[in-house]
């Protein structure tokens, strides 16, 4: 039977989401854990990859098994079996085919950024000394939805067939001593959301004008775009599917 696993992880440890050659990944630790307590080689499939240092407060990944009679057992055993900063919040059947990556229809990111040094939170946001200003920000990130081509923020060396996204919220919010940005879309490219972030932030900080933001955007080139922001202010928060999928 195929079902899917939800999932939450402090990105701080880990060299992303998806196995690397020499370095320890959440879907690695997370693949030997299932396959120890199955006694059989399991292989999960990820709803997309987070990069080094990014955190997740929901992610899907689809495993197929043979069927399990007692599922909330089996997530409190597997979360035993894991270390303290990965945990399972869910797992559920699904439709045979069901795919975490190709039937989301949607993944939604925050950014958070701390305007007050906090001791108990500096490895998950970013702290700026200086506030930006956010309805700058915000005029950037309008500018964001009427666009579909995002290769000026993508990785350069990719091998993605599009840079093409359907960008279906980008706001930034203002939530006591942070702010947070919320970026919604059908996909996205690698290292996408930070170089965002990083740009938004010079037009908020009044080193970018607003209007220059599309002039970035259609020369479809990195080095226009700004710096990317920290890894660990990122969050992939929600990966949203069609209700169809579950059993």
């Amino acid at each position: 039977m195929r079902y899917f696993i939800e999932l939450a992880y402090n990105g701080k440890n880990y060299h992303g989401w998806q196995i690397q050659p020499d370095a320890i990944s959440v879907q690695e630790v997370l693949e030997k854990t299932l396959t120890t307590f199955l006694r059989t080689e399991i292989k999960v499939t990820g709803a997309g990859r987070t990069d080094t240092g990014v955190h997740a407060k929901q992610l899907f990944a689809h495993v197929d098994m043979e069927k399990v009679i007692d599922l909330n057992t089996m997530q409190h055993r597997l979360n035993s079996f894991l270390p303290k900063d990965i945990s399972i919040q869910d797992i559920f059947p699904v439709q045979d085919d069901a795919h975490a990556r190709f039937d989301a229809t949607a993944r939604e990111y925050e950014y958070h950024i701390s305007l007050k040094k906090d001791v108990f939170d500096h490895e998950y946001s970013y702290l700026v000394h200086q506030k930006p200003d956010l309805t700058l920000m915000n005029e950037g990130a309008k500018i964001l939805l009427g666009h579909q081509d995002f290769q000026c923020f993508s990785r350069s060396k990719t091998d993605v067939k599009t840079y093409y996204c359907d960008i279906k919220k980008a706001i930034w919010e203002e939530r006591g001593d942070a702010l947070v940005f919320i970026i919604q879309a059908d996909r996205f490219l690698r290292n996408m959301v930070r170089a965002v972030v990083g740009t938004l932030l010079e037009i908020g900080y009044g080193k970018l004008p607003v209007n220059e933001l599309k002039t970035i955007l259609d020369s479809k080139n990195r080095s226009n775009a700004g710096a990317s922001a920290p890894a660990h202010g990122l969050y992939l928060a929600k990966v949203i599917y069609p209700k169809t999928i579950r059993l």
